[in-house]
């Protein structure tokens, strides 16, 4: 028994002979793109007491009520309750007050580190980020995604005692010291963060909107570079007593929530064209191929209009860059019903629609997608131009970066890297090619398409002199019970610069805005402001033509 059991044993025996206190251990820090403290922590301390090993509990529940400022009989209450073994009088107090205590000598009270978050910029980024509970363990965001890297393990302080708990006359303490957490290194960059929450900041107050949400991520590996939902809060000064108001203002709603795209999701489809095109299907519409000129559809007896009434020859002779730029909804049905449900259900997986992204983070939604074989035609037709599917926004901007970027699917990433206090490299990750959803050629075709929607279509106000911004438009209706929700819209623009060879993508949502609701008018401006100020912070020059 000795032998064989030898390492339970003496557990056993340890936990017999010994109470314990426990040690926190360095929590570890996030860090932005450039080095920039995101999340750290505040030397703290917490004071637990062993009631069985208290000589005075009235002396030193007055002693510590006047030492930690507060109440004596709260105090006394805990200093008397010897239902427990350890009991903690208050946690993460400052430093002065632990010292204080240390110097009081008072029997059965001790105090731990324990330590106390916090986080320099507040709100910023604050969904992405997330917060820890009461006991310091990673709850939401990316605190609770990597929180076995960044909570570490925690030590103890061991004291002998007898069988009640009594501290053993002229026995030492042991001290196990805690191992620190490892630190995380963000693909986020907090100056493009910035701008972009005070871009939606404006938007959210100017248009009375439910919300305003913003991705900015690199396209040619899918690093994600800002991510804004607003509303927010300050991670220093978290809602803990009303969870309705923080569970709605914590959420990632880019990751976890679903949307139907409406116009935005045409990029997709004009994808699949283009590239069945060259490809050599025949049922493809070919880039000066003329789409019918009518303003509906009919598809299983069901009328499918375009926005406009197509009055005064209003988008008549449209080729596919004439019907991006008008974004002509009766055009992309046709595209759609000409590639045919397998065909388009396959470009559909291969942008990754259906099913989740890959992104380190928690929560995330696949999105809603029709099986095929149950698809009606009229619902497979409203696919073709954003309605009859809901995609989560981080779908649909990793969707619209590997129409734009040669083709290249790559499973996007928060963390670039997880590191250790004498910058050892622990984890490094590096892009992770999924999928290939269209050729270079294509992805060339389509580009040069969505920055003529900037430069003469309805992305105009995306438009910056010498940076050749390319993008698509988009203004979805809301249902409610299965019905159009009269006046509820859900206005975006997902763009990219420099067309010619593109870099950053933004999506811009506005929720529900007020007054105005087309995503020219609403989104667009607020893309065209997130890349301006992306080209000052970043120092990007502009592109020879």
């Amino acid at each position: 028994m000795q032998v064989i059991w030898e390492d339970d044993l003496n557990a056993r025996a340890i936990d017999q002979w010994t109470r314990e206190i426990p040690v926190s251990a360095g929590r570890g820090d996030i860090y932005d793109a450039n080095g920039e403290l995101l999340a750290g922590s505040t030397p703290a301390y917490s004071v637990y007491a062993r009631a069985n090993a208290v000589d005075d509990a009235e002396g030193s529940a007055q002693t510590l009520s006047a030492a930690l400022s507060l109440p004596y009989d709260e105090i006394l209450k805990k200093l008397t309750d010897g239902s427990r073994s350890e009991i903690v009088i208050v946690k993460r107090t400052d430093k002065s007050s632990a010292e204080r205590i240390e110097g009081l000598d008072l029997s059965g009270v001790y105090y731990a580190r324990d330590d106390a978050r916090f986080y320099p910029y507040g709100a910023l980024a604050c969904q992405v980020l997330g917060f820890t509970s009461y006991d310091g363990a990673g709850a939401t965001g990316l605190e609770e995604y990597y929180d076995n890297y960044l909570a570490g393990e925690r030590g103890e302080i061991l004291f002998e005692t007898d069988l009640v708990g009594v501290d053993l006359d002229g026995a030492t303490a042991a001290y196990i010291p805690g191992t620190d957490g490892l630190n995380l290194a963000l693909t986020l960059d907090s100056r493009i963060q910035a701008v972009a929450e005070d871009v939606m900041a404006r938007a959210y107050t100017e248009y009375s909107a439910r919300a305003a949400r913003a991705i900015v991520m690199d396209v040619t590996d899918f690093s994600i570079l800002a991510m804004v939902n607003i509303p927010s809060y300050d991670l220093n000064e978290i809602p803990r007593d009303d969870l309705t108001s923080l569970n709605a203002l914590s959420r990632n709603a880019l990751v976890s929530d679903v949307y139907e795209p409406g116009s935005t999701f045409k990029i997709v489809t004009a994808a699949a064209n283009i590239e069945e095109y060259l490809q050599g299907n025949a049922n493809a519409y070919a880039t000066n191929r003329v789409f019918s000129s009518a303003r509906t559809r009919t598809v299983d007896g069901t009328t499918i209009r375009c926005w406009s009434d197509h009055a005064n020859g209003k988008h008549s002779n449209q080729t596919l860059a004439e019907a991006l730029n008008n974004s002509c909804n009766p055009c992309f049905v046709d595209i759609a019903l000409s590639l045919g449900k397998e065909t388009f259900y396959d470009y559909l997986s291969a942008f990754g629609f259906g099913r989740a992204t890959g992104l380190d983070f928690s929560g995330e939604a696949i999105g809603m997608l029709l099986p095929e074989h149950t698809l009606r035609d009229c619902d497979f037709a409203r696919i073709g131009f954003g309605q009859s599917i809901a995609v989560t926004p981080l779908q649909l901007a990793c969707a619209s970066a590997a129409a734009v970027n040669g083709g290249y699917y790559y499973a996007p990433r928060l963390v670039k890297s997880i590191f250790s206090d004498d910058g050892a490299t622990v984890v490094k990750t590096s892009p992770t090619l999924v999928a290939r959803t269209i050729g270079e050629e294509a992805s060339a075709i389509l580009t040069s398409m969505l920055e003529g929607v900037v430069r003469d279509g309805s992305g105009k106000k995306a438009y910056i002199e010498g940076y050749r911004v390319a993008g698509k438009t988009g203004t979805a209706q809301k249902y409610e019970n299965g019905h159009i929700a009269q006046g509820k819209y859900v206005s975006s623009f997902v763009g990219c610069f420099p067309a010619n060879s593109p870099k950053y993508l933004a999506l811009v949502i506005v929720d529900e805005p007020q007054g105005a609701y087309y995503g020219s008018t609403v989104a667009a401006p607020c893309a065209k402001e997130i890349f301006e100020g992306m080209i000052e912070v970043l120092g990007l020059q502009p592109v020879e033509v």
